[in-house]
């Protein structure tokens, strides 16, 4: 097997840093997926970790790339997903972003991520990180292309359980200060009296340099981040019924323009962590 030292100078050609789910561009609502898949590319030897580690949050968001791609077959929206695991570099992080190579992540210590050289960082960059990117940056473009200001919606996870306390929480809404798709998306999963729903919870959409900030807020695009709890969605009957929730949500909320109408247009709302 090759040692770290080797991969660094090893490109794997065959590697697909993001997977596209081509789709109707009508609706007007593009997914985003940044940690729906725990892979690597070749000769990065796990980054030194367990096999284990790669059926943890740490690695991927668990039951992420399943509803993302039955919410697909259901609706036929275009899909970006992130190709690899977010332990080789983080899509969901600025560019310089002190986490956006993580070293120690939820107790685990990554060998292959310690004392990485700006070198290797800025490689994982070219090859992964802003592939991905540029593909959201090219399904966007699409849309604009035919007229049409698309909405995002970004699908992560979260744990059940955080340091021995267990999240009440069934799906939480991110967002910073572009309420647009906010307030329809949350009235809607909250209209479910069966579920608990957080408002920037159980994390803060206010990150300067994440994917929603950078293709949303500046950009103008009217975005949302919905996270939806691991344990609800780690089996493939979990992902079904969350995909046909969401299928039909959204369903809803494209059916009803008047609601949408302030998201399909560029609008910049700038962010609260830009005013600090």
């Amino acid at each position: 097997m090759p040692s770290f030292s080797q991969a660094l100078t090893k490109t794997d050609t065959s590697f697909q840093p993001f997977h596209l789910l081509e789709g109707q561009l009508e609706p007007g609502i593009l997914v985003i997926a940044d940690h729906a898949m725990a892979a690597l590319p070749e000769g990065y030897d796990a980054l030194g970790l367990s096999p284990e580690q790669y059926e943890r949050h740490i690695a991927y968001d668990i039951g992420i790339e399943g509803t993302a791609r039955k919410l697909h077959e259901a609706l036929s929206l275009p899909t970006v997903m992130a190709g690899f695991s977010r332990l080789l570099i983080d899509p969901n992080r600025g560019e310089e972003d002190p986490t956006l190579v993580m070293q120690l992540s939820d107790g685990a210590v990554v060998p292959g991520n310690a004392n990485i050289s700006p070198e290797e960082v800025e490689r994982r960059k070219a090859l992964y990180y802003r592939p991905y990117h540029q593909a959201i940056t090219s399904a966007i473009d699409a849309f604009l292309a035919q007229g049409i200001t698309p909405i995002l919606l970004s699908l992560h996870s979260f744990t059940h359980v955080w340091r021995g306390e267990a999240r009440p929480w069934h799906a939480g809404v991110l967002w910073d200060q572009d309420d647009r798709f906010v307030t329809p998306l949350l009235s809607a999963l909250e209209a479910d009296t069966k579920l608990v729903v957080g408002d920037n919870e159980p994390y803060t959409g206010k990150l300067k340099g994440d994917c929603m900030y950078r293709h949303g807020t500046l950009r103008g695009l009217a975005h949302a981040l919905l996270e939806i709890r691991q344990d609800l969605i780690a089996s493939e009957e979990g992902q079904e019924a969350w995909a046909a929730r969401l299928a039909a949500l959204l369903s809803k909320l494209v059916s009803d323009e008047a609601s949408l109408a302030p998201c399909r247009e560029l609008k910049y709302f700038g962010s609260y962590i830009d005013e600090r």
